[in-house]
């Protein structure tokens, strides 16, 4: 990706408010258990570790004055681009001053064999031209509310505690220092051809590793080659190749690779609305998020992560059943709920939150979700197992009996309906079970599973269409719109006159330029959802107007970061980022639609 300019006051970055940067600013990198979030300015504002569910010691994203950040900057002005080394998740950051200018490179290091069994965030900067003098910090917060640093003098040098957390900091010609006793902090002036290095690594309730600077120096060199090498077995040459491989490579970010989970996104409680109170924790893994990400994978020949995420799911839903939950926590467990630390949040907009009640919901079209993973496992050429079989079968007779029941549909409202997309999630999950028993994968002919799903696709067309709007609507009697319905241009149930009017109707009403709301009257509450305008590029080439599509995903893709990160909306004016980033279901909608459009062709 291009690289971006930004001129700040030596004092704070032009885009910080009350210590908060724009949402656009950040740029992630990660390591297959955390993501760190890090801003133009060079700091690192997001860093649970060495866990994603880890309480997070580095926070200042949601808590500015109290949350924690590591921050690498030049003392004078400067002017700062930026990219991705090409094909990985590390981060190069180029600061350019009066003096001269430096190179920093950011990575979550990886080990020789994988990924390391312990948290290492390695910060390499280099002399490239005159001197400039930098310094640093180190600086844990409270975890959201529930501790207080301490630095700790020990046989090997000074470390940092926070509650069960324990941070070393390393590193090569860094020039350390301690500071107030909650704070590791330095300085440095480079010289061309100079080099130094800044790491810190953690571990959580147990020993902590005291690392070599050297060692990890080559360990970064070691994760770019680590990336590069995945990035090398992804098969995907078609349009708009970089912005895909780019969200691909976000995705990754998401994947929990202890077990295969997948994080719907790496942050919790960024608001939704500058109005605040829709505010969420999505460091859960969703049935919905995961099946998508599987999808895309699997369309890649990706095997390791797909067989992973599959197996999983269905151990999980296992061990958690008979009923299917809608997220998981990324270990496997069912969250207990959420909590609301006594924080400020992200400019003041709160709440900030800790876990998530949406599991306790019905949602119908978390079957769909199901069986689609499933059925596209089997179509890649894998076999399930007797006892998976036996799951999946008993879990298409409770859809074929729960499809009728009102439930909080896809977008976890508290107003129960009869969604059509939930009911449109059903007759996938039962479509699915039908051509999974056809190929002996499932115990029985499907004969009733085929029975429910044509009486489905009967009742949404009868009462979930609207001569009126000549659309889809969200729920019976309701003349609203719904966004959610276009996945079903993707899932076959229909591709024709219907759904390429519904496509119109929601243009019209939810559209706003390239982008779109989710549903009727989030005009007034939130901003644009990001995944909804790449569900309509990939609509329109479903119903056969590929030149919409092309030109819709054109305008798309410009408005990712200068990294090409998206999070989960954007402001329909400003293209400002709201929402929790970098968000799975964003970067899943950009491949889909861009698969989708190629495939199509």
């Amino acid at each position: 990706m291009t690289g971006t300019s930004l001129q700040r006051d030596g004092i704070g970055p032009a885009n910080r408010i009350d210590g908060y940067a724009d949402l656009r600013s950040y740029a992630a990198i990660g390591d297959g258990r955390t993501v760190a979030l890090i801003s133009l300015d060079g700091a690192i504002d997001w860093f649970p570790a060495p866990n994603l569910a880890t309480p997070p010691a580095f926070a200042a994203i949601v808590d500015a004055p109290h949350g924690g950040r590591i921050e690498l900057r030049p003392v004078e002005e400067y002017t700062v681009t930026r990219r991705y080394v090409s094909g990985t998740n590390v981060l190069q950051t180029t600061f350019t001053t009066a003096s001269g200018r430096v190179r920093l490179t950011d990575a979550l290091v990886t080990g020789v064999a994988g990924r390391l069994p312990w948290a290492e965030l390695a910060r390499r900067v280099e002399g490239m031209k005159g001197s400039v003098a930098l310094r640093w910090a180190v600086a844990p917060g409270t975890m959201l509310g529930i501790a207080s640093p301490w630095v700790e003098h020990t046989v090997q040098g000074a470390v940092i505690r926070v509650d069960g957390v324990m941070l070393g900091v390393r590193g090569i010609d860094h020039g350390p220092s301690t500071e107030g006793g909650q704070a590791i902090t330095g300085a440095f002036t480079t010289s061309e051809g100079s080099r130094h290095l800044v790491v810190v690594t953690a571990t959580e309730r147990e020993p902590l590793r005291m690392v070599t600077p050297e060692i990890v120096d080559r360990g970064i060199d070691r994760t770019i080659a680590n990336w590069k090498a995945w990035s090398a077995e992804f098969s995907w040459k078609g349009e708009w190749a970089d912005a895909v491989l780019r969200s691909a490579l976000a995705l990754k970010l998401l994947i929990h690779s202890p077990n295969g989970s997948i994080a719907a996104a790496a942050t919790t409680s960024i608001p939704e609305s500058r109005d605040g109170g829709k505010n969420w924790d999505y460091r859960f893994a969703w049935v919905r998020d995961l099946a998508y990400t599987v999808r895309a994978l699997i369309r890649f020949g990706l095997r390791e992560e797909t067989h992973a995420a599959v197996s999983w799911l269905l151990t999980t839903i296992r061990e958690q059943g008979p009923e299917l939950h809608i997220l998981y926590a990324l270990d496997g467990s069912v969250p207990e709920g959420a909590t609301h630390p006594d924080v400020v949040g992200w400019r003041n907009i709160g709440p900030v939150v800790v876990g998530n009640d949406a599991q306790g919901q019905r949602q119908l079209g978390v079957y769909g979700d199901l069986f689609d993973v499933v059925r596209a496992y089997v179509d890649d050429g894998n076999l399930l197992d007797a006892e998976t079989g036996r799951l999946l079968a008993s879990i298409a007779d409770r859809a074929c009996d729960n499809w009728q029941r009102p439930d909080s549909g896809m977008w976890e409202l508290e107003e129960e309906h009869h969604y059509t997309s939930s009911k449109l999630g059903c007759w996938q999950a039962l479509d699915c079970a039908v051509r999974l028993a056809e190929l002996g994968q499932l115990p029985g002919g499907g004969e009733r599973w085929a029975a429910e799903r044509d009486r489905i696709r009967d009742w949404v067309e009868t009462n979930g269409w609207s001569e009126a709007r000549q659309s889809y609507v969200m729920y019976p009697g309701s003349e609203k719109l719904d966004a959610s319905i276009l996945l079903h241009a993707d899932s076959g149930f229909d591709r024709g006159e219907r759904m390429s009017s519904t496509i119109d109707a929601i243009d019209s009403e939810l559209g706003r330029g390239a982008l779109v709301y989710r549903y009727s009257g989030m005009q007034r509450e939130e901003g644009t959802f990001v995944a909804c305008a790449f569900w309509v590029a990939g609509a329109l080439a479903c119903v056969g107007r590929l030149d919409e599509a092309r030109a819709r995903m054109g305008e798309l893709v410009a408005l990712g970061n200068d990294v090409g990160l998206y999070a989960e909306m954007m402001d329909a004016e400003s293209h400002e980022f709201l929402g929790n980033l970098p968000q799975g279901l964003s970067h899943l909608a950009l491949i889909n639609a861009a698969i989708t459009i190629e495939q199509l062709s």
